[in-house]
């Protein structure tokens, strides 16, 4: 069964632009063009994955994702304007997952969204179960605890945190970071990285102003406590 992308965004080109493009790619594409209608339809049925545009009229895109972030994990794409850096950063700390600047590629849409839906599904085989300190991290069913309380993350979240407990210890940089959750750094930029970590912090730590577990490296990076 195919995968569904909903596609959220109130300029008709734009959306029949990006969904033939992934009719083609073998993906059922729904849309909407305002922020109310968006959530009404990842309500009565629920995507794969969201491609959102944050320059709604009305409900815009942050609220958008952050009600959607309310009840579900679901991957979302942000689409945003060459200039709404803040926008961008708010938007990856609610829990976006990636984002493309207007005017953009479809093909690179493309990418990101197949990019996006392989590390939601995770690995098909080689199960990995792992506890460092006090969290447990189980890579085949993407599942996280910490002490004895479920966390739930995003598919981003959750390969960033694997690839920083995977290595107790090791000094990641930004670029590092980026490249491992993106697979190649392109037309990304390091502030995505701090959002995530700022939004593992907040589900992770007991004190996320006082890190534990995910520490910073400044000037360079972050790494996960190995103590």
């Amino acid at each position: 069964m195919p995968k569904t992308v909903l596609v959220v965004d109130d300029e008709p080109k734009i959306v029949d632009v990006v969904g033939d493009y992934l009719r083609g790619a073998g993906f059922s594409v729904t849309t909407a063009a305002e922020g109310n209608s968006a959530i009404a339809s990842a309500r009565a049925r629920p995507p794969d994955l969201v491609v959102l545009d944050l320059g709604l009229p009305g409900l815009d895109g942050l609220d958008v994702a952050r009600e959607l972030r309310r009840t579900s994990p679901v991957p979302i794409i942000m689409l945003t304007a060459r200039g709404d850096e803040t926008d961008r950063v708010l938007g990856l700390e609610l829990g976006a997952d990636d984002y493309l600047v207007k005017p953009f590629s479809p093909r690179e849409l493309l990418a990101r969204v197949r990019a996006v839906l392989r590390r939601t599904e995770g690995p098909q085989t080689d199960r990995e179960l792992f506890v460092v300190a006090d969290i447990a991290i189980d890579t085949s069913r993407r599942q996280v605890t910490v002490g004895d309380r479920s966390v739930e993350l995003t598919a981003t979240e959750f390969d960033l945190l694997v690839q920083l407990a995977r290595q107790p210890g090791r000094v990641f940089t930004r670029a590092q970071l980026l490249g491992a959750i993106h697979g190649v750094v392109v037309n990304s930029y390091e502030r995505t990285v701090d959002a995530h970590i700022k939004n593992l912090r907040r589900k992770l730590e007991p004190h996320p102003h006082e890190p534990r577990y995910l520490l910073t490296v400044h000037s360079v990076g972050y790494r996960f406590a190995d103590d």
